[in-house]
């Protein structure tokens, strides 16, 4: 609202005011009001219009997604904003991807709805994968089952260690909030959550099976440590709840990260052992755990990581290898609802 008020203070003509990062619903008619507050303290009578535009960029990709959007988000109450806006816009939907025109909540609700129904088919592949493991089925080839229907798709179905990153945790707390000052439950998006965060523990609980209850002393090589590959971006990334509880029972951590390593160094310090290289995090491990898809670590030299672990089991939180393959290597192997 600083901004806004600063808007209001030195405004001298006509202003679209444009908001295009995720902002709670109801933020476009707050910016609205502080404006007319400062103008009507300078009895000033200036015309401007406030918009809803927000931006669909993820991260690693964002030049990629500003340049070729799926769609353009505006909302507005007024023909003249709208006329604005497609102006603006016209160079880039010359390829044909759409501007959609709405009133301004319905613009806010669309940002947080698109990230809300995202993070609904993670947690609902993870759902699922949990249960496959119980009852003997595979999730990659139910995903491949279920992937085949059009109405669903394969995109944000690949089960793993759940979400992370600034905006679908951020978002999905924030519309459960909106919905509870509204006086409005939303279970659906609540399971989604208590899911999410059980999940980033998933192979915690199947690494502490493994050594019997008990891994106080066991060396662990993490591979991994943002929260999606392309990004040294370490917000809500399962790697912290992992380490966390592998060092509440007494592990010792070695990790590895091509890109996130100074951000774990100033979010972990030496809580933990960094190495130079992906095989250096496997020296003397007694299990390594597969935390972030890099594409580095899609193709490793199984004979290599033979000689240098201690013990010779894999974690995999994202299903990235075959177990046939692994076991064929000398490992033991074990997957996300596999």
């Amino acid at each position: 609202m600083a901004v806004a008020g600063e808007i209001g203070r030195h405004m001298t003509d006509y202003l679209l005011i444009i908001t295009k990062s995720t902002v709670p619903i109801g933020t476009a008619k707050k910016i609205r009001g502080k404006i007319s507050e400062e103008l009507s303290k300078r009895k000033a009578v200036i015309d401007f219009d406030v918009a809803s535009n927000p931006e669909f960029l993820k991260e690693g990709e964002a030049v990629n997604d500003c340049m070729k959007p799926d769609r353009i988000i505006v909302g507005a109450d007024s023909e003249k904003a709208f006329n604005i806006v497609e102006k603006l816009y016209k160079p880039f939907v010359l390829n044909g991807h759409p501007v959609i025109y709405m009133d301004i909540p319905s613009a806010e609700m669309t940002k947080y709805a698109a990230n809300a129904i995202l993070a609904t088919k993670i947690s609902f592949i993870n759902d699922i994968a949990n249960l496959c493991e119980r009852i003997g089925a595979d999730i990659n080839m139910v995903r491949r089952g279920i992937a085949s229907d059009s109405r669903i798709g394969n995109k944000f179905i690949y089960a793993g260690l759940g979400y992370g990153g600034s905006c679908f945790p951020k978002d999905v707390k924030a519309i459960i909030k909106t919905a509870s000052v509204h006086g409005y439950e939303l279970k659906v998006l609540k399971a989604v959550d208590e899911v999410n965060e059980r999940q980033k523990e998933s192979v915690f609980h199947k690494l502490y099976r493994y050594f019997g209850n008990n891994i106080k002393g066991k060396k662990i090589g993490i591979w991994g440590l943002s929260f999606k590959p392309n990004t040294d971006d370490m917000r809500e990334a399962p790697s912290l709840k992992l380490i966390e509880k592998f060092l509440q029972h007494g592990a010792e951590i070695t990790a590895y990260d091509p890109a996130a390593m100074n951000e774990a160094k100033r979010r972990l310090g030496d809580k933990i052992n960094y190495s130079q290289d992906s095989y250096g995090a496997m020296v003397d491990a007694d299990a390594m755990v597969l935390v972030t898809e890099w594409n580095e670590f899609r193709n490793p030299n199984w004979a290599v990581i033979n000689k240098i672990m201690k013990n010779r089991v894999v974690f995999d939180g994202r299903n990235i290898y075959e177990k046939e393959l692994l076991e064929q290597s000398g490992f033991e192997y074990f997957g996300i609802g596999r």
